[in-house]
C-alpha cells in the first residue's frame, strides 16, 4: 500500500481521537457532566433521555467505529509493509 494511506489514517486517527474525547466529555454522567452546561439537564428531566442525548450517543458510537477502523487500517498497513520488506 502507498505511504499516503498511512498518513491519511494517522490524520484521521488524530482527528477522531480528539472528537471522541470531546464527545465523551459532553455526555451526562451521574453528576451532570458538561452536557448540563448546554441545557441538556433541563430537557432530560422531562422525558428521561432527550433527543440531544440520543444524537450525542449516536455520534459517539459513529466516531468510535471510525476510530477503531483507523487503528485496524494502520495495523494492516504496518503488517503489509513488514511482510513486503522481509
Amino acid at each position: 500500500m502507498p505511504i499516503w494511506f498511512a498518513y491519511t489514517m494517522i490524520v484521521l486517527l488524530v482527528i477522531t481521537s480528539i472528537m471522541l474525547t470531546l464527545l465523551i466529555l459532553l455526555h451526562r454522567g451521574k453528576g451532570g457532566g458538561l452536557s448540563s452546561m448546554f441545557g441538556g439537564g433541563v430537557s432530560s428531566s422531562l422525558a428521561g433521555s432527550s433527543v440531544a442525548e440520543k444524537n450525542l450517543d449516536r455520534y459517539t458510537v459513529l466516531v468510535g467505529i471510525i476510530w477503531f477502523a483507523c487503528i485496524v487500517g494502520i495495523g494492516l498497513w504496518l503488517r503489509l509493509q513488514l511482510a513486503g520488506g522481509a
